[in-house]
Formats: C-alpha cells, sequence, structure tokens
C-alpha cells in the first residue's frame, strides 16, 4: 500500500458570503499524478493554496502524512519544504539569476551549503532543460522558459510533492508545450504531482487520477480512461464536450 501524502476532509472555504469550497474529501498517494479539472470560478486553486496554507480552510483538515496542518505549532516552513509549489506566474525572483532563484531555498531555508545547493540546483536545472542558463535573470527569459526554472525551483527542495497551479495558463501557446514536456517527465519519474490545469490531453496521458470539480465541489473522481470516456456525472460530460470540442 502507498504512503497516503496528503488527506483532505470536510474541507470548506468562504470568502464572506461567497462559499467557494463545499465538504471537499479526497486524498493523495505518494507517486500518484492527480489531475484537477473543471470551469474557471470552481475551486480548482482556491483547494490548492489552501492545502498550501496560502490559504485558511474555514471548515474541515488538511492532514500531511496523517498530522494535521492545522495543529498548532505545526511548522509552515517546514511543511511548504516539503511540498513544492509551482505558480501560474512563475514567481521567480527577478533581480537574482537562474542559479540564484534554485540555490536561496535550500541555502536559507534547508541550511545546505552555497557549495551542495549549488550542485543540486545544476542537477535539477539540467532536467528541465535550463542547465545553459545559470546566469541569466528572469527578464531575459522567454514565459516557458521562466516556468521552467519555477519547476527545477521547487525540485530543489527536495519536496515530497509538489503543487501546480495552471503552470500553463500565463504561457504562450509555443511555450506550454516545453514545459509539458518536463512535467510529463517528471510524472515518469515517481514524483508525487497535485496539478490544476485547463491541458485536457496532457491530463488524460499524465494522471493516476482526474478530479473535476464544480461550482466548489467535487464532482467526479476516476481514472483518466473513466473520466474522459465515460464520465458519470453530466456536468462533467458537459464540461469535456465544451473544452474537447474547441
Amino acid at each position: 500500500m502507498k504512503d497516503k501524502v496528503i488527506e483532505v476532509n470536510h474541507l470548506s472555504k468562504n470568502f464572506g458570503e461567497n462559499e467557494v469550497l463545499k465538504d471537499i474529501h479526497f486524498e493523495v498517494y505518494s507517486g500518484e499524478v492527480v489531475c484537477i479539472i473543471g470551469s474557471s470560478g470552481s475551486g480548482k486553486s482556491t483547494l490548492l493554496r489552501c492545502i498550501n496554507l496560502l490559504e485558511t480552510a474555514t471548515t474541515g483538515e488538511i492532514l500531511y502524512r496523517g498530522t494535521d496542518i492545522n495543529t498548532p505549532g505545526f511548522s509552515t516552513t517546514q511543511y511548504r519544504t516539503k511540498l513544492g509549489m509551482v505558480f501560474q506566474q512563475f514567481n521567480l525572483f527577478k533581480n537574482k539569476t537562474v542559479l540564484g532563484n534554485c540555490t536561496l531555498g535550500p541555502i536559507k531555508v534547508l541550511k545546505k551549503s552555497k557549495e551542495e545547493a549549488r550542485k543540486t540546483a545544476l542537477k535539477y536545472l539540467d532536467v528541465v532543460g535550463m542547465a545553459d542558463y545559470i546566469e541569466a535573470k528572469p527578464a531575459q527569459l522567454s514565459g516557458g522558459q521562466q516556468q521552467r526554472v519555477a519547476i527545477a525551483r521547487a525540485l530543489c527542495m527536495e519536496p515530497d510533492a509538489i503543487l501546480f497551479d495552471e503552470p500553463t495558463s500565463a504561457l504562450d501557446p509555443e511555450t506550454i508545450g516545453e514545459v509539458l514536456k518536463v512535467m510529463k517527465e517528471l510524472a515518469k519519474s515517481g514524483l508525487t504531482m497535485l496539478i490544476v490545469t485547463h491541458e485536457m490531453e496532457f491530463a488524460r496521458d499524465v494522471s493516476s487520477r482526474v478530479v473535476f470539480m464544480d461550482n466548489g465541489i467535487i464532482a467526479e473522481e476516476n481514472t483518466p480512461e473513466n473520466i474522459f470516456t465515460n464520465p458519470n456525472n453530466p456536468r462533467t460530460r458537459e464540461f469535456l464536450k465544451r473544452t474537447l470540442d474547441k
């Protein structure tokens, strides 16, 4: 039996009167690639932000390897070293080089030596095809290159899992493929990944499981084969027809 990395129980999130997440339950096991799909405003990114403590859930619990992350005394900093995050807008430090972006966290948070952090950074920059750009600043890179650096930066913390929040949504069509290729290779390597995406072909090809969210709830959860060829929920069918017919 694989280890359960993340477990979400009875999770809800309100912004004022607006209930964005409603009684969410799901789990992510070690080595799984779970893709979350659904229309804009369905709660996908909010769920990811609650899991990473960028938002505080209104009710419910999030367990990381069996420990409630909202327990008093739980170290958010240590937790975030275990759970990497890749954002839509890259969020690179503009004043630092590619190498500096990738070594900052390991040196400051993991207390690695500069040499050890550099060695790790070069390893993961090579994995994402960015080893030749270590002295470049983010402004000198394309969006796809910046996102690949952001993925390398997350990998440099050697996390338990990485959360991806629509990692291709801010990219030009010609650079989307290079980022998805990197993510596919990471999936093959056994990295645990939780991905909010609107790339349906990618979700179908790479996922262990697909979660379809609609209006703040998990409307359906199944294997990619079942979701894409024989969805049970009418809302899933409607969403996929609308998305895949574009």
